[in-house]
């Protein structure tokens, strides 16, 4: 049985989402305040998570930072507002998609089964490379064994890269990897950004990286060593 939370204060919207998500193997909890949301959270485990921003007790981006202090558990963000501080704070926070309203709960639903597909496909396994040690499913990183704080992005690019170490990867297929599943439009200089934002952190000169390396007029590859 697959576990849902659904965070939505509109009474109609909500229940129509939990109608259109609900069957015999999917079970959802709707919430429709944070502070309803976060008994829930505290009292349950789920496999996804479904967040309206707006609420009447706050908003729903406070719950997902909550939440990424000790959980990856996929989150998906719902909104209003086509604001691109909204999107950019949310993915920033750790979001794994965003959703704009109105929207068809089909793509919902589509969106909501590719999350739960990628999150039980992941493997589970601690990246050794170089005095690297990635273990992305407890978000713990280090070099030489001192620890590296990364953002969710971050995370999702340097997994997406070293997995794929000595390929180069696009900058257009890093987007759709990264931020949005092909479904929503991401500023290309959000990856410029997170890519120096990494190298800052992993590489000793980051503006002669060894291991993150600007394929120019193409994307990005993890070099191997």
């Amino acid at each position: 049985m697959r576990k849902l939370l659904l965070l939505e204060d509109d009474t109609a919207l909500g229940e129509g989402i939990r109608l259109a998500l609900k069957s015999g193997e999917t079970e959802i909890t709707l919430c429709r305040t944070l502070s309803e949301g976060s008994r829930a959270l505290e009292q349950s485990t789920f496999d996804l998570l479904i967040l309206d921003i707006n609420l009447p007790d706050g908003s729903g981006l406070e719950l997902l930072r909550e939440v990424r202090q000790s959980s990856t558990v996929p989150v998906i963000l719902l909104t209003a507002n086509d604001m691109e501080t909204d999107i950019v704070n949310g993915l920033e926070s750790g979001a794994d998609d965003f959703i704009t309203k109105p929207f068809s709960l089909a793509v919902l639903r589509a969106r909501v089964n590719a999350q739960l597909r990628r999150s039980t496909a992941a493997p589970s396994a601690i990246l050794e490379i170089d005095g690297f040690s990635f273990d992305f499913d407890r978000m713990e990183f280090r070099r030489n064994g001192q620890s590296i704080e990364l953002s969710k992005t971050e995370q999702k690019l340097l997994r997406v890269l070293v997995e794929n170490r000595g390929q180069t990867l696009t900058r257009a297929a890093l987007v759709d990897r990264i931020w949005t599943d092909g479904a929503e439009y991401v500023d290309e200089n959000a990856l410029s950004v997170t890519v120096k934002r990494l190298r800052d952190k992993l590489e000793d000169v980051p503006s002669k990286p060894r291991y993150l390396k600007t394929v120019y007029g193409i994307g990005y590859t993890w070099a191997v060593k």
